[in-house]
């Protein structure tokens, strides 16, 4: 199997890289059109700016060739928000895959923390993705913005409100957490998406 990790100016990529390699995959890192167009899996991952990224993703065609993709994607944090429509984030238009806007956490109380940083349970679980992993979980997150809950959740985790912890529509499935750094959850999830 070729699983392709998309490579653009976003952070934590090796961390990605290495997840994979852990689980028995040996993944390619690379922003070739052609390898991307012919891998078996792709993933987008990455921590980063929303603005920044996406003008680093157009300036070299990445942002078409993202929504063309016909085999599974698995955006990850960085890569959930951007396959949506909008963030707040830098005022950014994104990738529209999701047709819903990327918000920014507000702080109601005092002991209300931006960026929500560690570990958090995920719940109401649905798709493949999640084959094995119960409601109670705990994954790592790092993100000060969220996707609300909507029609293509299909996981959800609690930090000041409900949110998003997952995303699936059509051949597109994302992450806000991050599987790489969630222990046997996240291999858990790695390993469902390369089985999808």
């Amino acid at each position: 199997m070729k699983v392709a990790i998309l490579k653009y100016n976003a952070g934590n990529i090796c961390s990605v890289v290495n997840a994979l390699e852990r689980i028995g995959c040996n993944p390619i890192l690379t922003d070739s059109a052609e390898e991307l167009q012919s891998a078996d899996k792709v993933v987008f991952p990455g921590q980063g700016a929303a603005g920044q990224t996406m003008r680093y993703l157009k300036e070299h065609r990445l942002d078409s060739l993202v929504c063309s993709l016909q085999q599974p994607v698995l955006g990850i944090c960085i890569g959930q928000q951007l396959l949506c429509r909008h963030s707040e984030e830098d005022n950014t238009d994104c990738l529209g895959i999701f047709p819903v806007d990327v918000k920014k956490f507000k702080p109601s109380l005092a002991t209300d923390k931006i960026p929500a940083m560690g570990w958090n349970e995920i719940h109401t679980l649905s798709t493949p993705l999640f084959a094995g992993i119960t409601p109670k979980d705990f994954v790592y997150f790092v993100h000060s913005y969220y996707v609300p809950v909507c029609d293509f959740t299909i996981a959800q985790s609690d930090h000041i409100l409900l949110f998003s912890a997952a995303l699936h529509k059509d051949n597109f499935y994302a992450t806000q957490f991050h599987p790489e750094k969630s222990g046997r959850v996240g291999e858990l999830l790695l390993e469902n998406f390369l089985k999808l």
